[in-house]
Order: structure tokens, then C-alpha cells, then sequence
């Protein structure tokens, strides 16, 4: 299993793009500097009315798929 903890801030009005289609994945750096795609979607759940913002925790698997992401901050 492979961890990435990044940073993430979208306004509402920047998630409004992923929530109607208009833009599809999200792409941040990692703080071990790895650049990292994901499908917006997995980010719903930490949508507040301001947006989407804190430091967070994906893990995948051997195979580099999805199985996790949680809010540490």
C-alpha cells in the first residue's frame, strides 16, 4: 500500500466545475513532491459550503488504485 499527503483548496465555485462535469479529475503535488490524479468524485464527502480545503491522506494499492483518501488537518 502506497500513501500521498497533499494539500487541497478549491473554492466552491472551482469544485462547482468537477460537481457538473465541466472538469473531471483533480491533480495536486504530494509533500514527497510526486504528482498526483484523481478522479474529483473521491473528494465529495469534504465538500462544505466554502469548498474543499485541508491536508489529506490517499492510499492506494500495489497496483496504484484508489482505496482511501481521509482529512488529517
Amino acid at each position: 500500500m502506497t500513501e500521498y499527503e497533499f494539500n487541497l483548496h478549491l473554492s466552491a465555485e472551482e469544485y462547482l466545475q468537477y460537481y457538473e462535469g465541466v472538469a473531471k479529475a483533480i491533480q495536486v503535488r504530494s509533500r514527497c513532491g510526486k504528482t498526483i490524479q484523481f478522479p474529483a468524485s473521491k473528494m465529495r464527502e469534504f465538500v462544505l459550503k466554502d469548498g474543499v480545503h485541508g491536508t489529506f491522506i490517499m492510499q492506494l494499492d500495489s497496483k496504484n488504485k484508489f482505496l482511501s483518501v481521509k482529512k488529517i488537518g
